[in-house]
C-alpha cells in the first residue's frame, strides 16, 4: 500500500503575512493562489481521484494520495478548503493551537466549520518548537497533549491525529504523541509506506514550496518513479547535517532562505 501524501502550508494574496508563521524559510512554503491552483490541476490530471482522508490508523493503509496543511493558517479557511471542496476534495488541517485566534491563524468558529464540512482537523503541537525532537520528553507529551485538549474542547470529541512541526523527527517524539493520545503521525519524511511505532502510525509526506515545479508536484502525487527517488535523495542529505550543525540548523536555514529570495527578486528585475 502506498499513500503519497503532499505538506502544504499557507495560499497567500500579495502579502505573505496574511497566513501563517511568517520568516524567510515559512514563506519558502506559501503559495501564490494562482500557483496553488496550478498544482491542484496538475495533481488531479495525474491521480484522477479524490484525496484520502486519515481519520484512524486502519485508514493510513491504503494507497491513494492524501493533501495536508500545516501551522493552521487562515488561508486554510478562506482560500485552501473551498479549492478543495470545488473539485469534491478534503483535506487534513493542523493546527498549532497556541495560535487559534491570532492574526494569521484560523479561529474558533473557523476550525469548528471545516469540520463540519468534512476536513479532518489535526495538532500540528502546541507551541511549534523549531526543533521538536530535541525538546525534553516531558515538554513532547505535553505538546501533543495540550494541542489534542484544545481541538477536542472546540470539536466536542478526541483529536488523535497530528502531525510534526519542523521535520525534526525521531522514534521518541512519535511515542510521545502516541502517550498523548495521538494514532496517526504525519511528518516530513518523503516516504509512502505507512509503520508502526508504538500505537502511532507514521506517514511520511512530499514538502511543497514555492519554487516546486507544477510537474513535480504532480508526479509526487503518484507515489513513485524519479520524483519520489529525488525528494528521498535530499532527505537523507538533511538527515546527514542537521545533527552536525544541531541548533543552527534553522538559522543555517533561514540565512539559505534568505539568500534565495534575495536572488530570486535580483533575477526579477
Amino acid at each position: 500500500m502506498r499513500l503519497a501524501s503532499l505538506l502544504f502550508h499557507d495560499v497567500v494574496g500579495r502579502d505573505a503575512a496574511d497566513s501563517g508563521f511568517s520568516g524567510p524559510v515559512a514563506d519558502r512554503y506559501k503559495l501564490p493562489l494562482p500557483l496553488f491552483e496550478a498544482h491542484l490541476e496538475g495533481i488531479g490530471r495525474a491521480r484522477g481521484e479524490a484525496p484520502v482522508l486519515v481519520r484512524a490508523p486502519a485508514e493510513a493503509y491504503v494507497s491513494g494520495f492524501a493533501l495536508t496543511f500545516d501551522d493552521g493558517g487562515v488561508s486554510y479557511a478562506t482560500a485552501a478548503a473551498d479549492r478543495l471542496e470545488a473539485r469534491g476534495w478534503r483535506g487534513h488541517c493542523f493546527v498549532s493551537t497556541d495560535q487559534i485566534g491570532r492574526r494569521g491563524f484560523l479561529t474558533v468558529d473557523q476550525i469548528r466549520d471545516l469540520d463540519r464540512r468534512g476536513h479532518v482537523i489535526g495538532s500540528h503541537s502546541a507551541t511549534h518548537p523549531t526543533r521538536f525532537s530535541a525538546c525534553p520528553w516531558p515538554r513532547m507529551v505535553e505538546e501533543w497533549r495540550t494541542s489534542a485538549s484544545a481541538l477536542a474542547n472546540i470539536l466536542g470529541r478526541p483529536v488523535t491525529v497530528a502531525s510534526l512541526p519542523g521535520g525534526y523527527f525521531s522514534r521518541a517524539a512519535a511515542l510521545a504523541a502516541a502517550a498523548a493520545g495521538v494514532r496517526v503521525l504525519f511528518t516530513s519524511e518523503p516516504v509512502v509506506v505507512a509503520r508502526a511505532v508504538g500505537e502511532c502510525v507514521v506517514l511520511g509526506r512530499f514538502a511543497v514550496h514555492e519554487s516546486t515545479p507544477i510537474e513535480h508536484v504532480a508526479a509526487l502525487a503518484t507515489g513513485g518513479g524519479p520524483a519520489v527517488w529525488r525528494e528521498r535523495g535530499i532527505w537523507r542529505l538533511k538527515k546527514t547535517i542537521k545533527p552536525l550543525l544541531g541548533p543552527a540548523y534553522p538559522r543555517v536555514g533561514a540565512w539559505l532562505a534568505a539568500r534565495r529570495t534575495t536572488t530570486a527578486r535580483h533575477l526579477d528585475r
